[in-house]
């Protein structure tokens, strides 16, 4: 059933802290919430966006250096400072015109659960809260911040025979 479902993936969100970083944020005395993301993770976003999925990040986190690295690997849609996940997620579906068995979700604590619960395929990193792990239909074995992102990534462009870039560029995660 796993399988079958993500033959028909689509679209990918994800959440942010927790999910593609590892939910530390690092303060500054400039005031900043500085945040470390995952290279691999990176790659396989943005070899995702150039094989034609819908890559959307939904996050109550914020900030001007998320924006940029969402840009640089060619993600669109960024909603960031979000109170409401399922307005987003609704809004994107209308858009998209998509249903909810194409997209796939991933998310880690409380804020994503009643949107992972209407998301087709519910997924999560493997230290994400009791809650989450029990509404996933799977769990990656890498925690957030640790490639949990470029593990199911890489299972749905694998399942859909999309995954092997013939000239990969050094420079493509890095942005």
């Amino acid at each position: 059933m796993f399988l079958q479902k993500l033959k028909e993936i689509t679209t990918l969100i994800f959440d942010v802290d927790g999910v593609l970083t590892n939910g530390d944020i690092i303060a500054s005395d400039s005031g900043e919430f500085l945040r470390t993301f995952n290279i691999k993770d990176g790659y396989a976003l943005q070899l995702a966006v150039k094989r034609g999925y819908l890559i959307c990040i939904i996050s109550g986190g914020k900030g001007l250096a998320m924006q940029r690295r969402f840009e640089g690997l060619g993600i669109a849609e960024v909603f960031l400072g979000v109170s409401d996940k399922v307005e987003v997620f609704s809004s994107l579906l209308t858009k998209y015109n998509l249903t909810a068995s194409e997209v796939l979700y991933m998310g880690d604590d409380i804020p994503d659960l009643k949107v992972m619960q209407l998301a087709g395929l519910p997924t999560c990193p493997s230290d994400a809260v009791p809650e989450i792990k029990a509404i996933s239909e799977y769990v990656s074995p890498y925690p957030g911040g640790k490639t949990a992102v470029r593990d199911i990534v890489e299972k749905v462009l694998k399942v859909q025979q999309k995954w092997f870039d013939e000239n990969p560029s050094a420079a493509d995660s890095g942005k």
